[in-house]
């Protein structure tokens, strides 16, 4: 009697382990597959990524603790984690008045960490620390390098994270001085700002509130002025959360224009039924596949042009810690936030001189700071040129840039697509990068759900292989 040899054991590899490629990998391990995956991260754990790596105290979670969880059908998963874990006693400011827990974004990394430890205990995943360099088809297959070491996979995941931010052009000239920072996340990149300096941040989004949360924890108490073209500041969480409002699916707008009135309308309407704006929101995020899915090409660019800044600052919202501190610096005259284009900047002694033109004014300003901050967010354009990897398959055609400038063109089963338009066997993307195609990806519910589904599709691809090389 002929047996025949053990099928040998599919292997995928992710390339990035921040929260997006470890919940892939948790997924992937959890299914019945069960390939070998190997997740290429250059940092010592799996799941932190930039998020949430960070080791700054005030940097907390964005999102209540009862809303985040590494698997979308138990969304109370990190809530019980944190709860057998005692964190809250440990942190008792993580505890609004509300009873809602925002964490300490370490925190909800060492959990992220914590549910894949057995996987790579077991050695269902294995962790590569290095950061990949080229990836290449072989065959049916894939071939990723790594510090020099050619890795076979039978399925390639793109889950890499946000580009650092790009310095703007009027700020070139200072760039490589004393008092610049590019990147907040750049090691400990605040620790040389004096408590009495002067403090420009550009950029009032997310990690412009955070940096101004951490310049006052560490005991800064000088001016801070934050600058950005719309003046918008990224707003709170309501006091008691309702439940998500609204109906733009039933019949969804085929305009930027049209969504934005249908928008406009349903605020009036929860407005007049004492529902908080924040509901309203929550099922633009929840309703967005769908939102997105129904404007034409041109359509989502107009909105990603005209619309996106109005969005995110409404859409991701600051902790209430957080936005506290941004208050009580506002009542004290120490913070303030403008709307201004940057026009030049130069070193004048000390100082930084930043000249500016607000918004709606003719004239332009001079102003002068003891340090510039740029937090102006991740810089999508250039994700293709900056990761290796990334470039060494847009290099020969495999991968885009999609139209909107967000991240990979993607088909809507979250391959990569390639020559001619078609999507490429054995290559997905995952996370924010596929955020083009399929809308909303950067809330992390999002992009939970959205690892579980690239771990499916994954999943299903194996099987047809299995098939197909079963019936030979």
């Amino acid at each position: 009697m002929n047996v025949l040899p053990p099928r040998p054991r599919h292997h995928v590899v992710i390339l990035g382990g921040g929260f997006t490629g470890a919940a892939v990998a948790w997924h992937l391990a959890r299914q019945s597959a069960r390939p070998l995956i190997t997740v290429i991260e250059p940092r010592p754990f799996l799941g932190g990524g930039l998020a949430y790596s960070s080791e700054e105290p005030s940097h907390r979670v964005n999102v209540p603790a009862s809303r985040m969880s590494l698997s979308p059908d138990e969304p109370e998963h990190f809530s019980r984690w944190l709860a057998h874990d005692g964190e809250a006693e440990r942190d008792p400011d993580a505890v609004w008045r509300n009873g809602d827990i925002f964490p300490r974004r370490q925190v909800f990394g060492r959990y992220v960490a914590e549910q894949l430890a057995p996987h790579i205990a077991s050695g269902a995943i294995r962790h590569v620390r290095e950061c990949a360099g080229d990836v290449k088809r072989n065959g049916d297959g894939w071939i990723v390098t790594a510090s020099g070491q050619p890795i076979a996979a039978d399925m390639v995941v793109l889950a890499m994270t946000h580009p650092s931010p790009d310095v703007p052009v009027a700020l070139e000239p200072i760039a490589d001085t004393g008092g610049f920072v590019a990147d907040v996340y750049s090691g400990d990149a605040l620790g040389a700002i004096a408590p009495e300096a002067s403090v420009l941040i550009v950029g009032s989004g997310l990690t412009s509130a955070d940096t101004v949360a951490e310049l006052d924890r560490r005991g800064h108490r000088g001016p801070i002025l934050a600058v950005s073209r719309h003046g918008l500041r990224s707003r709170g969480h309501p006091q008691v959360r309702g439940e998500p409002f609204g109906d733009f699916t039933s019949a969804p707008a085929a305009t930027a224009l049209g969504l934005l009135e249908n928008i406009r309308s349903t605020l009036a309407a929860a407005d007049a039924c004492g529902v908080n704006w924040q509901s309203v929101f929550d099922q633009l995020r929840l309703q967005g596949p769908v939102i997105w899915s129904a404007l034409n090409e041109d359509q989502r660019t107009r909105l990603v042009r005209r619309l996106r800044a109005f969005w995110d600052v409404h859409r991701f919202r600051i902790a209430p810690q957080v936005e506290a501190v941004l208050e009580r610096r506002h009542a004290q005259g120490t913070y303030d936030n403008i709307a201004a284009g940057l026009v030049a900047s130069s070193r004048e002694g000390d100082r930084l001189t930043i000249n500016l033109r607000r918004r709606g004014k003719r004239q332009v300003e001079s102003l002068h700071f003891d340090a510039v901050i740029n937090t102006t967010g991740p810089a999508h354009g250039k994700t293709l040129r900056i990761n290796p990897a990334l470039r060494s398959l847009a290099d020969v055609g495999l991968i885009r840039i999609d139209r909107h400038g967000l991240g990979i063109e993607t088909a809507l089963d979250s391959r990569a697509v390639g020559p001619e338009g078609k999507p490429l066997d054995g290559l997905f993307v995952a996370g924010p990068l596929a955020r083009g195609t399929l809308g909303e990806l950067m809330g992390l519910p999002e992009v939970a759900r959205h690892a579980q589904t690239v771990a499916s599709q994954v999943e299903a691809q194996l099987g047809a292989v299995s098939s197909i090389v079963g019936g030979r």
